[in-house]
This record gives C-alpha cells, sequence and structure tokens, in this order.
C-alpha cells in the first residue's frame, strides 16, 4: 500500500468492500456519495489498477480488490486501535507511571494519592517503587521514575518541586524514660541522650537534617546503635537501649511498647516534597501532580 494513497482513501475503500452499497458507506462515513466515488477513483489512479466493478445494480470487488481488502483490513483496525490508544495516552488515561517513595510519605500521603489516582484514572499503569531519597534524585536524572516523594527541600533549576508537609519530630522513648518526667521536651533536653537512629545507607538525608537541625542549636548528636529498618529501631528502643526522632507520620505505627513527645521548636520539622522534572510534560504526570496537591498539600 502507497503511503500517496493516503489513509482516508484506504479507509473508505475498506468500509465499501464490506458495505458493498455507496449510499450506505457514505453515511457510515458521514460523506456525499460523490466525495465518495472521488476517494475510490483516486485510490485506483494512485495504486494503478481496478478495486470495484460497479453497475447500476450491484457493486462488487474485483479480484485485485479482494487481495487488496484482506491484506489491509486488520492494518486499518490496527491503525485505528493505535490512534485510539496514542489519544487516551495524550489525555491521561492510558501509559504508564512509576512514582518512587521513601519512607514518611507511605503511611499517608503517597497511598492517598494512588488511592484517588488510580479512581481517577483507572487505564493508566502505575507503578510505585520504594527509594530512598538520595537514590530517587538519581532515579529522576535517569527516567526511572516520573515522580519521587523525598525528604525536602530540594531546589534544583532541572525540577518542579511541590511542598507537601512540613510535620513535627517528636522523640519516641521506652516506657518511663526520664523525659517523659518534663513539661515539654526542647532540643537541647536531648543533649547527651543516647540516640538509635537509622542508618546512612537507608536513611542519611534524614540523618542529614538532624544532623542540622541539632548542629544550628549548638548541640551534638550521641548515636550510639543504627539500624536499617523502623521495625528494628522502635524494637531497641522498647527494649531501653536509648531513644529516637521520628516525624509525626510515623507516629500512629509505633507500638504500645514506646512513648512519644513532641520536640517543641518552630523549625523541628520534616519536610516531604514531590520532584519530577521540568521536561517531563506528560499527561499523567501532570494529573498525578494535581491529585498529590489536593491530597497532601498542608
Amino acid at each position: 500500500m502507497h503511503d500517496i494513497a493516503g489513509i482516508e482513501n484506504v479507509h473508505s475503500f475498506i468500509t465499501l468492500a464490506e458495505e458493498l452499497n455507496f449510499r450506505r458507506t457514505a453515511e457510515r462515513l458521514n460523506l456525499d456519495q460523490s466525495a465518495l466515488s472521488r476517494r475510490i477513483q483516486k485510490l485506483e489512479s494512485v495504486l494503478g489498477f481496478r478495486l470495484l466493478e460497479r453497475t447500476t445494480r450491484e457493486v462488487t470487488l474485483t479480484q485485485a480488490g479482494r487481495s487488496f481488502y484482506e491484506d489491509n483490513a486488520h492494518l486499518l483496525r490496527r491503525y485505528g486501535a493505535s490512534v485510539a490508544l496514542a489519544r487516551r495516552i495524550a489525555e491521561g488515561k492510558a501509559g504508564s507511571l512509576t512514582v518512587g517513595y521513601m519512607a514518611f510519605a507511605a503511611t499517608e500521603l503517597m497511598p492517598a494519592a494512588v488511592a484517588r489516582f488510580r479512581q481517577l484514572h483507572p487505564h493508566v499503569d502505575l507503578t510505585i517503587r520504594y527509594i530512598r531519597t538520595q537514590g530517587q534524585k538519581i532515579a529522576l536524572a535517569n527516567d526511572e521514575i516520573d515522580a519521587g516523594y523525598m525528604i525536602g527541600p530540594f531546589d534544583h533549576s532541572d525540577y518542579h518541586t511541590l511542598g507537601l508537609t512540613a510535620e513535627p519530630l517528636y522523640v519516641v522513648t521506652p516506657r518511663s524514660h526520664p523525659l517523659l518526667r518534663l513539661p515539654v521536651i526542647t532540643p537541647a533536653d536531648l543533649a547527651g541522650q543516647g540516640l538509635i537512629l537509622g542508618d546512612l545507607d537507608e536513611w542519611g538525608e534524614y540523618r542529614w537534617k538532624l544532623n542540622h537541625l541539632f548542629s544550628a542549636e549548638g548541640i551534638s548528636l550521641n548515636v550510639t546503635l543504627e539500624a536499617s529498618n523502623t521495625l528494628a529501631l522502635i524494637g531497641l528502643v522498647a527494649a531501653g537501649l536509648g531513644i529516637t526522632i521520628y516525624p509525626e507520620s510515623l507516629i500512629g505505627f509505633l507500638g504500645r511498647n514506646v512513648e512519644v513527645r513532641q520536640i517543641i521548636h518552630p523549625l523541628f520539622r520534616s519536610r516531604t516534597v514531590l520532584v519530577w522534572k521540568r521536561s517531563n510534560r506528560a499527561r499523567q504526570l501532570r494529573d498525578f501532580v494535581e491529585v498529590a496537591k489536593l491530597t497532601g498539600s498542608r
């Protein structure tokens, strides 16, 4: 099939070959019969052979016309399906989207956005991946994810950043810990306390933020133990081996063997941001960002 023949002319012939009636075909294509006749004549002229035999009573396919129809009918259906799929992708109704998230977004922010997005855009293939903050920055740069929930702030000229939360930090202690007897707990009260924190491989960005906050108050952190996951950290605290510091989003998942108190200081907060490339203009990404704004910004 020559490209010069044109999809419209081929489509008109395929429809006519199925109907074998100019009037019904013209109605299906929303054309007048003279326009349909011109399309068929132009196609035959380009191809160099007759496709139809037409009398006052009937329309039939020539042998060449039948061969051309059988070879191209399925191609035209595939073309129509590909156009429909591309249109859905352009409208954000299909395609794929990959979103990264770190631990602090795993409890509420990310699940709420994913649930709402799937409800609004069920035909988008949405994948979520747990990746620490620093790893998300690399994944975004390599186009391995489209957006990422990470510890903020994050300022870079190549990326958009949406601020979602600035949640208070809490000290997590064993039961009956001396800190619990204080009317309020400030950063100064944690000076010298044995801290159990996430290790640098998994919690590096959070550890850097904590160091920055405490250093600004003239306090050096006394890290006595490290662990790689939240369950291990809480288990060590519950066993009386030290205290830890968690953002508010994780407080509801700590269980009954530890106690929590907010650290009273206006700057002692953990920020979560959604980040994506400025060059990524996919409709489904824009739709996800809008959902993230509605389900997470505060």
